[in-house]
Parts: C-alpha cells; sequence; structure tokens
C-alpha cells in the first residue's frame, strides 16, 4: 500500500496558493480512490485555508469536504501564530503538537510515508 503524506504549507492570499490547493486535493482524491494510506497535514501558513474552505462560499468548498476525513490535522503552533486555531476548533480538525508544537515530518518519513508539500 502506497503512503502519501501531503503537506499544505501555501498561505491562502494568491491564484498561486489556489492552485496548489486545488492539486494537493486532487492529489488527495487519487489517493483516496486508489485505497492508499494518505494523511494530510496544514502547516505554516497553510493552516489558514480551513476556515476559508469551510466557507460554504468557497469555490473548493465542496472538494475540501470529500477530502476532509483524511485530514490529520492542523499545526498547533501556526494555528495560534496565524490566528485561525479556533477556526480550526469549530471544523473539528485536530491540532498537532507531536514535535513543540509542530507535527513531526520526520516522524512521518520513520513511518514511511512519502511526503509532497504544497
Amino acid at each position: 500500500m502506497t503512503k502519501i503524506a501531503i503537506v499544505i504549507l501555501s498561505d491562502t492570499e494568491t491564484m498561486e496558493s489556489l492552485g496548489k490547493i486545488s492539486n494537493a486535493f486532487m492529489l488527495a482524491q487519487e489517493a483516496i480512490e486508489n485505497g492508499d494510506d494518505l494523511k494530510i497535514i496544514f502547516e505554516g501558513a497553510g493552516a489558514r485555508w480551513i476556515g476559508a474552505l469551510e466557507d460554504k462560499n468557497h469555490k473548493f468548498h465542496e472538494l475540501y469536504l470529500s477530502i476532509k476525513s483524511n485530514i490529520t490535522g492542523v499545526c498547533l503552533f501556526c494555528a495560534s501564530v496565524f490566528g485561525v486555531k479556533s477556526k480550526v476548533l469549530a471544523a473539528n480538525i485536530p491540532l498537532i503538537s507531536e514535535y513543540k508544537e509542530h507535527p513531526s515530518l520526520r516522524q512521518l518519513f520513520v513511518d514511511g510515508y512519502q511526503v509532497i508539500t504544497f
């Protein structure tokens, strides 16, 4: 079984960022359809995406809902720094704090995941 970890680092501010989240979600859907072991983590400015995607009027809201159950979590530190911790909690997405209040990206490699960042 293929093990894929998608880490979303890009902010919500630009068309490039919109393209990155779209590509991340396309990979996620493909992985889900193929039964891959998938983790999706929002880190850095990427933590801002949760609040944006929870908005029913966002163009990727439905796409987001289709992969939401595979979201492993959002970086606790980054959610706090970027002021979106309450939005992440309201979306019922876990906050991750495995290594100094951040997700342990190293552990993904130890566990055999192929990590791709967007």
